[in-house]
């Protein structure tokens, strides 16, 4: 099963840009990012049990950042990216100082306050982040001399980068450091009896996902071309958090299913239905009643009960 849907992907991964038009290539490499940055939350919520509102600020940090430092202070690409993910980093350690002195509804009650306070600052300091009109006229950059302008080009960058963070994402839960950490999720105090830190191993987990959620952030501004202050909202993690559940929290394929479907139907519900809010709400109202674990464990569950089922 999984190979199958693994080989589907890829043939529509590989053919799309050659049979769709630019609407429907851009709407792929949305649903790239939005990938990672649910990928990213969920090594937070799916396998270290922190389930948080707040991981918006890292994707906007990093965009603000590349951003200012393209446009205001004349860094090149690169440059701006390093910035970026180098502040998005030591941010999120920071952060997660504070933000793992509590756990369960008190870890998210922190990173919401965390994620509203940098709202706060993006619309109120208008002399960087230019407040609520944001920051336009950026540019994308062209890695090895190579233009991303084009939606094609963008969309084979973008592919190039959720494939590398699946895959490191992979590595890591997987590693007997993914072990540690699901078992920090379980059992905390037997894990402290065996020796582990709880804390440490969160607290890398936390950066980590920070990382990752700055990665989805330069590409969320080098696509847009632009930065306001909404990328930072609670909303933006509301939604990446519903996409994490509604896919299946604790799987790799789940976060991925579940971001793409959020932005389809924010993508083509919101030009029918004008609160397309509450659509999506009850579309993941049945998702929870029909498919409590997420749509790919569902999804897993069917297909091995129709492959045992005698002829």
């Amino acid at each position: 099963m999984k190979w199958i849907a693994l080989a589907l992907f890829a043939a529509v991964a590989l053919l799309l840009p050659f049979v769709a038009g630019d609407f429907y290539v851009n709407l792929a490499s949305q649903i790239f990012i939005a990938a990672i940055f649910a990928l990213s939350l969920n090594l937070l919520v799916g396998f270290g049990g922190m389930t948080s509102l707040g991981h918006a600020s890292y994707l906007g940090v990093a965009a603000y950042l590349s951003a200012l430092m393209t446009t205001r202070y004349g860094f090149g690409h690169g440059a701006a990216a390093l910035i970026s993910i180098l502040g998005t980093v030591a941010m999120a350690a920071f952060f997660g100082l504070i933000a793992l002195r509590a756990t369960g509804l008190g870890f998210l009650m922190i990173t919401l306050a965390l994620s509203q306070v940098l709202w706060g600052l993006a619309y109120r300091m208008s002399g960087i982040t230019n407040g609520d009109n944001g920051i336009a006229g950026l540019t994308r950059p062209a890695p090895f001399g190579i233009s991303l302008e084009s939606p094609a080009a963008f969309y084979w960058f973008s592919l190039l980068a959720a494939i590398i963070a699946f895959v490191m994402m992979t590595i890591f839960v997987s590693s007997a450091f993914g072990s540690s950490l699901k078992g920090v999720r379980d059992q905390p105090r037997r894990m402290a009896a065996l020796g582990f830190n709880p804390w440490m191993i969160r607290w890398i987990t936390f950066v980590y996902a920070g990382f990752w959620g700055g990665i989805a952030g330069l590409l969320y501004v080098y696509y847009n071309k632009y930065i306001h202050p909404t990328s930072l909202s609670t909303t933006s993690s509301a939604e990446a958090l519903l996409g994490v559940i509604a896919g299946g929290s604790g799987t790799l394929a789940g976060p991925a299913v579940g971001a793409t479907l959020v932005l389809l139907l924010k993508n083509y519900a919101s030009a029918y239905v004008e609160r397309w809010n509450m659509l999506l709400g009850l579309v993941f109202l049945f998702i929870v009643l029909v498919m409590p674990t997420g749509i790919v464990p569902g999804l897993q569950k069917l297909a091995s009960r129709l492959w045992r089922r005698p002829s």
